[in-house]
């Protein structure tokens, strides 16, 4: 089944990157490249999954995950994190404490991605934390 994505990252290279393997694996890609995008292109698409770069002009990572919780509780689409520049132990923390499920350092590998996110294509409720 595929999958609704959003890949929020102003770093264009990245967001280019994840959408093609993405796409290639037959998932819906969408992108944005501001934080302050992010609420509303989910209010409108409402994704299966939300790729988040956490250094973002106009808004957060962090701001974008908690608020989606906030908004959607366990129904909220799965979040993983992207960050090339928060890449300490308790930055992790602080994502998971947001609403994070998944917290990757830049440069991600893109199977990681396409791995954590396999579960939700095939029906599974099952995602390893990362």
């Amino acid at each position: 089944m595929p999958l609704r994505v959003l890949i929020a990252d102003d770093d264009r290279d990245t967001a280019t990157m994840l959408a093609m393997v993405l796409r290639d694996e037959g998932h819906e890609l969408h992108t944005s490249l501001r934080g302050d995008e992010v609420l509303e292109a989910c209010r409108l698409l409402r994704p299966d999954v939300v790729i988040v770069d956490i250094n973002m002009p106009g808004m957060s990572g962090y701001a974008i995950a908690r608020e989606l919780r906030e908004r959607h509780g366990t129904l909220a689409p799965l979040l993983i994190a992207i960050s090339g520049v928060w890449t300490r132990t308790s930055d992790r923390m602080v994502g998971t404490a947001v609403g994070f499920d998944h917290y990757l350092l830049k440069p991600c590998e893109p199977k990681e991605v396409v791995r954590l996110i396999e579960p939700l294509r095939s029906g599974s409720s099952e995602s390893s934390a990362a």
